[in-house]
Order: C-alpha cells, then structure tokens, then sequence
C-alpha cells in the first residue's frame, strides 16, 4: 500500500499529506505556504520543515491556469559572483519552493539602467520580484513598487516593502572593537558609489566615531570585487593609519592579499576588519574579524513577505530589519607600540 507520505513513495506529496504530518488543517498547510503572514510563525515553521523533508512541490501549472500567474519570482542581484549573495538566495529559493514558486535570477552587474530594464523586459515572466541590493534611485524604485509586486533586501525606500541586515550597527560594533584596541587613526575603505549600504556603513561609522572620540578616514570609492583589494590596500596605507573597516569581505580579503606583499603584518602593523562574513572568510590568512549577518534568513523573510503581497496587494508596506553582530578572528589586535601616541 502506498505510504501516506511523499518521501520515498511512489508519488508526490500532497497539502493533505503535510496536515496529516503536522496536526493542522489542509487549508492551514494552503496558507502558510503561499500566504505566510497570515499563519503564525511556530506553525508555518512546522509546516515548512515538514513540506521540505516530505519533498513536497506546489502544482504551479494547475495554479496558472486558474490564476493567470506565472509561478515564478525574479531575483535581482548586483553580483553574481559575490558569495554574500549565496545565502540569499538559498534562503529565497527555500521560501519560494515551499510555496511551488521558481525563481529566474539576473546579475544586473551593479548597474541601476540594468536592473530597471530587465524588470521591464521580463514582466510577463514572473509574478513578483525580489531585488537584492538595488542600485535604483529612491524614486525610481518607489515607482516600480507601486507597478510590480516587488519586495527590497538591503535597501530602505519610503513606500517600498523590505527586508534591511542591520549592518550600520555592526560597523559601530567593529569600530568599538578598534578603538577599545587603542586605535584612533582608522580608515573605511569605500565601496561603489552607487551602493546603498555603502553610504550607511559610512554614516554609521562617522556617528559612532563622534561619539567615541575619532575621526575616521574615507578612503576610495572602490568595486566590491576582491580584485579592488591592492587598490584600496595602497590606499589604506597612504592615508597612515592603523587600522581599516572594509565595505565587504571581498575587498578586506584583497587587501589581505596586498598587503603580505607588500610585507605588511596583520594585525601587527595594521588591522583589518571585514563585512557580511561570506564563505571563506574564516579560512583566509589571517581568518577576517567581520560582521556576521543572517543572510538566509533575509531571503526567506523577504520572499514571505512578497508572497504575502501577492496574495493581498492591498497589505501596507512592510519593513523587517535583522542584526548583525561582529565576529573577533585574528585579522584585529593591539595597536602597535611604536604608534600607540596617535
């Protein structure tokens, strides 16, 4: 007899076979996987788990034809080759597949005109859009809310739902560290121009640097790529000081690189201290003091919340911002004696 279960069965699971596994209503399975603000999160939790390890995939063509949807939801990335985008995506794609939702992914290459083209261009494509990292101006991406179920991840718009990684806090955090450290002359190596959580990176550290009593240092603009790394290296040391906040891990690993070169020892005559704590960072040399932040969690979060627009576009604009914290490794330490008097 055929179990009731998807698992290892000779057929697919059911909303039927995830209510009978986890105590709830069929119509309670229905909503929390296509319309999760509207269940409790304990239960949708539960739900989530139990349709994943079941395998369980949502009838997307039967829910086209009755729907006139696509079943698909694009995911807008500035850089594909950026490790920090993994997470996201993995968390998106685990949200997205639960409510039988496929994902189309585009690497619009830092570019706004890009990002604002492909939207236009692939319209009838999807359904709702996810974009991670807009380098679309505050305008224009309010606009495109009020045309296209969309839901904004790093980015804080007026009238735009979204999901923000509380970054700027972690940067006061890590200039604390530096500081408690006995270091006073530090730079913040600059990422692009263009990047919204460049510029909050940069304000927070400015703010916390008042209130802890220096003045930080802006070096660059520079790309996010760990290519940019000699770059800003070269910089950091031209400006003559003794430690660096980085945009990204990408970059800080650059530096790390430049800098054996060039003979200079880290943390001994210059700390270093990274963001977003990508793949890697705890295995490069020496492993990067960063910013860790929940970045499978603001994919999950941030298609929930588009799905839930989808359902109800009537829903009013939502923001969801999550914590990062620092993590210590040993690419920061002590100011070095002979400059312990700056």
């Amino acid at each position: 007899m055929t179990q009731p279960t998807g698992a290892g069965t000779d057929r697919p699971a059911t909303l039927a076979d995830i209510a009978a596994a986890t105590g709830v209503a069929v119509s309670t399975v229905s909503r929390a996987l296509s319309n999760p603000s509207r269940v409790n999160r304990e239960t949708r939790e539960r739900i989530e788990r139990v349709a994943a390890d079941l395998d369980y995939v949502a009838n997307g063509h039967a829910r086209a034809l009755t729907s006139g949807r696509t079943g698909a939801i694009a995911v807008l990335i500035a850089d594909v080759t950026n490790p920090f985008y993994f997470g996201v995506l993995r968390g998106a794609q685990q949200q997205s597949r639960a409510a039988g939702y496929t994902q189309i992914l585009v690497d619009t290459d830092e570019s706004g005109e890009l990002e604002d083209q492909v939207l236009k261009r692939l319209r009838r494509s999807y359904d709702g859009a996810l974009l991670a990292a807009s380098r679309l101006s505050d305008r224009r991406l309010a606009a495109l809310a009020q045309e296209i179920p969309l839901v904004a991840l790093n980015r804080q718009t007026a009238g735009v739902p979204s999901v923000f990684i509380d970054s700027p806090s972690g940067v006061e955090q890590a200039l604390e560290h530096l500081v408690s450290l006995g270091h006073r002359r530090i730079a913040y190596a600059s990422g692009p121009r263009t990047s919204f959580s460049n510029a909050g990176r940069w304000r927070a550290m400015r703010r916390a640097g008042a209130r802890l009593g220096v003045e930080p240092i802006l070096v660059g603009p520079f790309s996010s790529r760990q290519s940019a790394g000699a770059a800003a290296a070269e910089a950091v040391l031209n400006a003559d000081v003794t430690a660096c906040i980085a945009f990204n891990d990408l970059l800080a690993i650059g530096m790390l690189t430049r800098l054996r070169e060039r003979g200079v020892d880290v943390p001994g005559d210059l700390s270093i201290v990274g963001c977003d704590d990508i793949f890697g960072a705890d295995f490069c040399n020496p492993p990067l003091t960063t910013l860790t932040a929940p970045v499978e969690q603001a994919g999950r979060t941030a298609v929930a919340m588009l799905l839930a627009r989808l359902e109800e576009s009537r829903l009013p604009v939502a923001n969801s911002t999550l914590p990062t914290h620092l993590t210590v490794r040993a690419s920061t330490g002590p100011v070095p004696d002979h400059r312990s008097d700056r």
